[in-house]
């Protein structure tokens, strides 16, 4: 599976919309993710008013990027989730699935941290008009990368301990 190691972090952008087959690529990827005893607490919303995506970059000071990507994914989780507490969790094996499809498709993102610091996740549910049963976990703005990139070799054999 090359999109582990193909997968970067991209914050600009080419002026090219993501076609809503593509959309709903990444969501299959997102909703095949594993989650706590299968009780996939996610939805999303995809993003592609350009006020909105202008209101998503203004969450926090490192999703400025939000602002000129063709689109954004904000995954969500429901806090009525069968178990809550692994909900978070469960929406990063997802959000993770949206980063490696978007490879897959020949496009980037980036992932934004939404949770669980309180202030972001608030401001969300105010720009998203969110109901009361859901949270914003993050927000992945998504697109065609403006330049090639080459991921950076992170392995390192001294974190491996072999009992």
């Amino acid at each position: 599976m090359n999109s582990i190691f193909q997968r970067v972090s991209v914050r600009k952008f080419q002026d090219k919309p993501v076609t809503d087959a593509q959309v709903e690529q990444l969501l299959r990827a997102a909703m095949a993710a594993p989650s706590a005893t299968n009780q996939q607490p996610w939805e999303f919303y995809v993003v592609r008013d350009r006020g909105l995506l202008e209101q998503l970059s203004q969450c926090h000071a490192y999703s400025m990027c939000a602002k000129n990507a063709p689109m954004a994914v904000v995954p969500c989780y429901r806090k009525d989730a069968a178990h809550p507490e692994y909900a978070q969790i469960d929406l990063s094996a997802a959000t993770e699935n949206i980063l490696l499809e978007a490879v897959e498709l020949g496009l980037g993102a980036v992932w934004l941290g939404i949770a669980p610091v309180p202030e972001r996740m608030d401001k969300m549910r105010e720009i998203l008009n969110l109901p009361d049963h859901l949270e914003a976990f993050a927000i992945v703005p998504v697109g065609y990368p403006e330049r090639e990139k080459a991921q950076q070799d992170r392995y390192d054999p001294a974190r491996v301990h072999c009992l």
